[in-house]
């Protein structure tokens, strides 16, 4: 239901009240502790409009319906209000006008002056009636918003199930969507690592012909939203992969099936999902197009569930691997490090990872700016208070280019001063969640 919530007619309401209670006589003050009320409710009530819609709880809970119900039919009377307040000033800006073209006594103002203060002091303005009893009626539906504050932390809770439980199913492809911004050195150490040759010394056994010893590994670890999905599609795409015979990105997620995760493979090499069923047919077929070729093999988003029960799930599936060609690299993107630690014991490897962290706040701001500037032709113009704003915002993204993406997209939704000032005074991003994941962003 929060399409039709009024948020700028309440505001523009209180607003038109207080400035209305300015021009009226000393005494009149009625309406002024329901605006201030409204003024302190008015974020509830938007944080509660907010989530009714979005947890889709309005069914379930016939109270709340009904309230937001006199919600939507007071901010209608209000819209209604405000209206003829637009059409009074509009016509009392025509008749000064008019009057200015005119030359009149001294005494003609003057008498028309207290005629027009009588009648204010006798509260003869149909218009303040109006205004004051929808002030009232508004006042009297949004005390009940205290009784609802509790679904906001039920649907916190649930949004962010919702969108952990999306981020581990996503599935990820090798072509980059997005531009490499702020990530030179760290694709340049992955491409070194791609280049240098395969080192015996990486084997946690002294024999040549140990298992795993034709493969080079190199684990990506970071927190969610760090990049380290787009670093590779970009490592993927570039001229140096050539050198490889056969290339294949398979993104795992929370769902790790080892069947899944070959048939990626094959897909992968082939160009079409193979029909084979069993483990072991699989496992065959892989090894017969990965046999005596160097091979370059991207493991995208991997998580850990139980550690016995994913290794052998692991050994599984990189079993077939074993029979390529000498200088074959795996290169993983996950969390957490006990991944890359347990995918080393696989394969027989010494634990090598890189860690990849926040990007300088100067290519986060340039992050943000292309979002939150999209479309918008010469923003150093047109907009230079934003852009000052957009410097104080970056920070609350703490380094993370995923939610300096997301933190765009919500200011380019509203170019307005006012609507930049609220994200900047917002928490979002303020603890130590915030450094450590995209989800409260």
């Amino acid at each position: 239901m929060e399409e039709w919530f009024g948020g700028p007619i309440m505001e523009k309401l209180i607003s038109t009240g207080f400035e209305y209670l300015k021009r009226q006589a000393r005494w009149q003050t009625g309406m002024k502790e329901e605006l201030e009320r409204l003024r302190e409710n008015y974020p509830k009530i938007q944080a509660v409009v907010l989530a009714s819609s979005q947890a889709q709880i309005t069914d379930k809970n016939s109270d709340l319906n009904k309230w937001l119900w006199q919600l939507r039919d007071a901010i209608d009377e209000a819209d209604d209000v405000l209206d003829e307040f637009e059409y009074m000033k509009h016509e009392n800006q025509l008749n000064e006008n008019k009057e200015q073209t005119k030359l009149r006594s001294a005494m003609s103002s003057m008498k028309k002056g207290i005629v027009k203060i009588g009648k204010r002091a006798l509260q003869i303005d149909p218009l303040l009636k109006k205004l004051e009893e929808v002030v009232k009626k508004l006042d009297r539906v949004s005390a009940d918003v205290g009784n609802f504050l509790h679904l906001l932390e039920s649907t916190k809770q649930e949004q962010q199930e919702q969108l952990i439980d999306l981020y581990k199913t996503r599935e990820t492809g090798s072509l980059p969507k997005n531009d490499l911004i702020g990530r030179v050195k760290e694709k340049e150490f992955v491409m070194q690592w791609l280049r240098k040759p395969s080192n015996e010394n990486e084997t946690l056994s002294t024999s040549t012909t140990s298992y795993g010893s034709n493969i080079s590994l190199l684990s990506i670890v970071g927190h969610g939203g760090m990049g380290k999905t787009t670093l590779l599609q970009h490592v993927y795409e570039d001229e140096i992969t050539r050198e490889f015979n056969l290339k294949m990105w398979v993104c795992v997620s929370n769902n790790f099936d080892v069947k899944k995760v070959i048939r990626d493979m094959l897909e992968c090499l082939k160009m079409k999902k193979p029909d084979l069923e069993s483990l072991e047919s699989l496992q065959r077929s892989l090894k017969s197009e990965v046999i005596a070729k160097k091979f370059l093999l991207v493991l995208d988003d991997i998580w850990e569930e139980s550690e016995e029960q994913d290794k052998s799930k692991w050994e599984n599936v990189l079993a077939p691997l074993t029979y390529g060609s000498l200088g074959s690299k795996i290169l993983t993107t996950t969390r957490m490090d006990s991944v890359a630690l347990m995918i080393a014991k696989v394969i027989n490897k010494k634990k090598e990872t890189f860690r990849l962290e926040g990007l300088e706040e100067d290519a986060c701001l340039h992050l943000l700016n292309n979002h939150a500037f999209a479309n918008v032709e010469n923003p150093d113009v047109h907009h230079p208070k934003l852009r000052s704003i957009a410097v104080e915002i970056v920070k609350k993204v703490h380094g993370s280019p995923l939610a300096a993406k997301v933190m765009g997209g919500v200011l380019n939704s509203n170019l307005n001063e006012r609507h930049w000032m609220k994200v900047l005074n917002s928490d979002i991003g303020n603890g130590e969640m915030g450094r450590n994941d995209i989800f409260p962003i």
